[in-house]
């Protein structure tokens, strides 16, 4: 009875699973409903597999899931159902106004309630934890009346049914999917072969091999969750077995995969937006960010480097390796859905639709020759849609809860009065009023995607940038990455929520792992600020200094915080490289030469004490 029922249980996991996945990819390829019916059939179909598939104590389970958990998948699907039987009630009324009913108050709830514990056992505690303090804020702090607040989180598309789970309905999901495809056609080992043949047989190889396949499937996927769980099954695993703490595995994983939105030629959908503020084409996006999203990737790798080489990891063997020619030979075919993607972004075809037509081809294209045929069965599609859906619920509900403290900082007023100060703060001081606005877009951008948090950030802060005399791209540019690296900045990281699940690890130690490895971005957007020819404005002779001073600068910030240059660092070593990379960091011709001094001349006392330890 026990196997039955087991049995039973899959099956129903299977389905639902299937008919997520199939009902996104008919929305990608048409106009998706009404936003209240389209999030609301996105959230009903990741709380009933997360009621499903993750045990109470946040595990996924191996048995039968208990009586009390089919109550919670009711509950789940009534909360939504109420939206939908109530639909033009929901539309036509005027909020904060019209008066919630008793079952709008109960409904209103529960859903709040089934939204943080779905999260839970999906990511942990961190997230719901962090929503219930900002709604502490809003019904202690702030006295917002009570009624209001649930009218704000359930009645409307400002709260659980906001912005956030918009975007991983419409961008997240087909993107995942495409990344399951991808995986089960044989792609995604296909990135992972390519970069292990380029980079498996160096120091910390397993590491080197996340940034490079990150950066490649980024440029498919503005998601950086999305990259994660593509990616990260398979890099966070290697990475471990080299040797690497899994915390550190889940920081790499996270920024490397967080920089496919930055990364030309396919960026985030803020990108687009960027483009639409300032009325240029894509395309001059793609020259603005090209040499940041370089020095992003560079500083990322060199971190990997440096932690392999102080801890004496070493790579992989040559003979286990594979070689490029024949891993292009028998499998480049495969890069053919990548193709389509990146040549319907640039007809301007819908991202969502992209992803679509690069998922349909991914199983034909792999039908096409004998050597990728072998893995591809009729079961095929359906493990990739059960796959993809899987995938997708971390993000779902992270976003979903995302929008519990969105709503609260809205309704309280708490991001305007925040960038508010942030303003009067900085005064006429551009470097402290940079200083503040990254705060403020690490604040806003707290389990907000990068698209909102970027567009708040435009209208609040950006202004106030470009009258302090910065160049508008430049000022954009600023905006964008701080909104891009909220999401490996705690306490709020999907990109490290996702990444951490995946290797096991602590969520605060990762989240911190991934801000030290991805410090260079951080201080980049400080970079092109002052010097704008880091976005390939101005004279080619400037460009290209500035781009070789500021790479050196951003190697020697990694090796001061992993305490690793030519050899291991000592202690004012360390404070002599940070203080180089600085120099070279800052713009002129003066701080570049003393940093260039300074670097050499640490490398040269570690060239001699390596000489003397080998005569001893």
């Amino acid at each position: 009875m026990n196997a039955r029922l087991l049995r039973a249980s899959q099956l129903a996991v299977t389905a639902i699973a299937v008919a997520m996945s199939l009902v996104h990819l008919y929305w990608a390829a048409s106009i998706p409903p009404e936003a209240l019916i389209f999030r609301g059939l996105h959230l009903a179909f990741a709380m009933t597999l997360v009621f499903l598939v993750f045990a109470l104590r946040g595990a996924k389970r191996d048995g039968t899931p208990p009586w009390y958990d089919w109550l919670l998948v009711a509950a789940g699907l009534a909360v939504v159902g109420y939206v939908f039987a109530n639909y033009g009630y929901f539309v036509n009324r005027i909020f904060y106004i019209d008066e919630m009913t008793v079952a709008d108050q109960v409904a209103a709830t529960l859903a709040i309630l089934l939204v943080m514990d779905a999260t839970r056992r999906v990511i942990g505690w961190a997230l719901p934890i962090t929503a219930l303090v900002f709604v502490g804020h809003a019904l202690l702090v702030a006295r917002v009346e009570p009624m209001r607040f649930l009218d704000q989180m359930y009645m409307t598309t400002d709260g659980i049914f906001g912005p956030t789970l918009a975007v991983s309905a419409s961008y997240v999901m087909p993107f995942v999917l495409l990344g399951a495809f991808m995986e089960k056609s044989g792609t995604g080992a296909l990135f992972t072969d390519f970069a292990l043949a380029i980079t498996g047989h160096t120091a910390g190889g397993p590491g080197k091999v996340s940034v490079v396949s990150s950066s490649l499937f980024g440029t498919i996927s503005g998601s950086a969750v999305a990259n994660v769980m593509v990616d990260g099954p398979i890099t966070i695993p290697l990475m471990k077995r080299a040797g690497f703490r899994p915390a550190f595995a889940a920081g790499v994983e996270a920024t490397a995969s967080t920089g496919g939105q930055i990364m030309p030629p396919v960026m985030g959908a803020a990108a687009f937006v960027m483009a639409e503020y300032l009325r240029v084409p894509y395309s001059q996006i793609v020259v603005w960010a090209l040499i940041p999203a370089v020095l992003y990737f560079v500083a990322v790798f060199f971190a990997v480097h440096f932690e392999a080489k102080r801890v004496g990891l070493l790579g992989l063997p040559r003979s286990e390796l594979p070689v490029l020619g024949k891993v292009l030979a028998t499998r480049g075919h495969l890069f053919v859905p990548i193709v389509v993607v990146l040549v319907g972004m640039s007809l301007d075809y819908s991202a969502p639709l992209c992803a679509l037509a690069g998922t349909l081809t991914c199983i034909p294209v792999a039908l096409l020759r004998a050597s990728t045929r072998g893995a591809i069965t009729w079961r095929t599609p359906f493990e990739a849609m059960e796959s993809g859906a899987r995938d997708a619920l971390s993000v779902a509900m992270a976003c979903a809860c995302a929008g519990i403290v969105i709503g609260s900082i809205t309704l309280t007023g708490l991001g305007i009065s925040f960038t508010q100060i942030v303003i009067g703060l900085s005064q006429n001081s551009l470097l402290l009023a940079l200083m503040l606005t990254a705060v403020a877009g690490i604040v806003l951008g707290m389990g907000m995607p990068t698209t909102p948090a970027y567009i708040v950030m435009t209208a609040l802060l950006v202004p106030a940038i470009v009258k302090l005399g910065v160049d508008a791209p430049a000022a954009h540019m600023f905006a964008f990455y701080f909104a891009v690296l909220s999401a490996i900045t705690p306490p709020v990281a999907l990109a490290v929520y996702a990444a951490a699940s995946l290797a096991k690890s602590d969520l605060w130690t990762s989240g911190w792992e991934a801000v030290r490895i991805g410090a260079a971005g951080f201080v980049v957007p400080f970079m092109f600020v002052y010097e704008p020819a880091l976005l390939m404005i101005g004279p080619w002779d400037q460009v290209l200094t500035a781009l070789a001073t500021a790479t050196v600068g951003v190697v020697a910030l990694a090796a001061g915080l992993y305490g690793y240059f030519a050899g291991t660092l000592l202690l004012w070593e360390r404070g002599v490289v940070l203080a180089a990379a600085l120099l070279l960091i800052k713009p002129g011709l003066e701080t570049d030469l003393i940093g260039a001094a300074l670097i050499a001349v640490v490398a040269a006392l570690q060239v001699l004490r390596r000489r003397a330890a080998r005569a001893a």
